[in-house]
């Protein structure tokens, strides 16, 4: 069997190969976009999540202590006890012991009373700026 011809060896051509890569960024070019968007609406919606469950720590501070905390106390009155409290902080009202950022790394603003509502609890999004569109938008407690 001296006149056999070589065997060719198994692999991709370096023309298989480019158009592969060229699918690849293609789909990269078409869904990249997409999962862009919704990591942006994912965000928002995290932030309404975060201030839903807020909302309900300050309606159990309320319900111990017959008020909401004012604005000097803040949030963190939902982790530690006021000063001026004598009794009736059953706290923290928080499970991991600490008031959330929101998902872009801002503090949750708060103000009681609120204009909006008895309290106003809310944040300005990814620019950290009032009024906004898609990410930039403010995320509120009264809506």
């Amino acid at each position: 069997m001296t006149g056999a011809a070589p065997r060719r060896q198994a692999g991709f051509s370096l023309i298989e190969l480019l158009v592969v890569l060229t699918i690849i960024a293609l789909l990269g070019a078409v869904v990249g976009p997409q999962v862009i968007k919704n990591l942006g609406r994912a965000k928002s919606d995290t932030a309404k999540i975060q201030i839903d469950d807020l909302g309900a720590a300050l309606d159990l501070y309320y319900l111990d202590l017959g008020g909401y905390p004012t604005t000097d106390e803040g949030l963190n009155a939902l982790v530690s006890a006021p000063a001026a409290l004598s009794a009736g902080w059953n706290g923290p009202y928080l499970k991991k012991g600490a008031v959330p950022k929101d998902p872009w790394g801002n503090d949750y603003r708060y103000k009681s009373p609120g204009d909006n509502g008895v309290y106003d609890l809310y944040t300005y999004g990814a620019d950290n700026q009032a009024n906004g569109d898609d990410e930039n938008r403010d995320i509120v407690s009264w809506e």
